[in-house]
């Protein structure tokens, strides 16, 4: 049904709690770079209106560290924009300190904790092999 893949990568040694919020996070850049991912709103039979959701599934996928750094890579080689998290982006609390952070880092020394892309599905599924669905 869908020519792109939506994938969310994360690292699979994170807390809970970690992989929820940074799921959050990527999952709105991906929406971010394409607006046109959201559906239309949901109405339940009561007539109550709520947001639209993604019309696209999105697979979440985990990798260890060194595979994170490897997807990251790829992704950059593949000239994907992707969405990133980083370790250090934990101890900030808003765009403009999570942005200063990421800024001191680059691809070959940043700690990627989760990673999301959507493109062509071959090419989602060459960037991210070897990660594993997330369980």
């Amino acid at each position: 049904m869908f020519n792109t893949k939506i994938a969310i990568i994360l690292r699979s040694n994170l807390a809970s709690w970690q992989k929820l919020n940074v799921t959050a996070f990527l999952s709105s850049g991906i929406v971010g770079q394409f607006p046109d991912v959201i559906g239309e709103p949901y109405r339940d039979r009561a007539g109550n209106l709520y947001n639209a959701l993604s019309i696209q599934p999105m697979i979440v996928l985990s990798a260890d560290e060194e595979m994170m750094s490897t997807i990251h890579r790829r992704s950059l080689e593949r000239n994907v924009t992707s969405s990133i998290f980083i370790e250090e982006m934990f101890s900030t609390g808003h765009d403009v300190a999570n942005r200063a952070v990421f800024s001191e880092f680059a691809p070959e020394d940043a700690k990627v904790v989760g990673i999301a892309l959507r493109a062509d599905k071959k090419i989602v599924d060459k960037i991210t092999k070897g990660a594993t669905m997330h369980s």
